[in-house]
């Protein structure tokens, strides 16, 4: 590091890092979204595949949300609420 100019500093906390070596969040979000699913925080199965099936669904589900979300904001056509719920 040091050839490269930096030096080492362990942030504080409530204090940003001052170098970060690379986005962590979006992995880390993922993950929290996966742990939603109460099923694979308790998974208790021995079979593998019944644990690979769970992983799967639960991918899936995350990747399909995330799509209708995207997909709300840029295909809205004039006149269409913008509010989920019509009163």
């Amino acid at each position: 590091m040091a050839e490269l100019g930096f030096t080492a500093e362990i942030a504080r906390k409530g204090v940003p890092a001052p170098i970060q070596a690379s986005r962590r969040w979006p992995v880390e979000r993922t993950h929290s979204w996966m742990n939603g699913y109460g099923k694979l925080r308790r998974c208790t199965e021995r079979n593998g595949r019944v644990v690979d099936f769970y992983l799967y669904l639960a991918a899936t589900l995350v990747t399909l949300r995330m799509m209708i979300w995207q997909a709300r904001s840029r295909y809205r056509w004039n006149g269409r609420p913008t509010r989920r719920r019509l009163k």
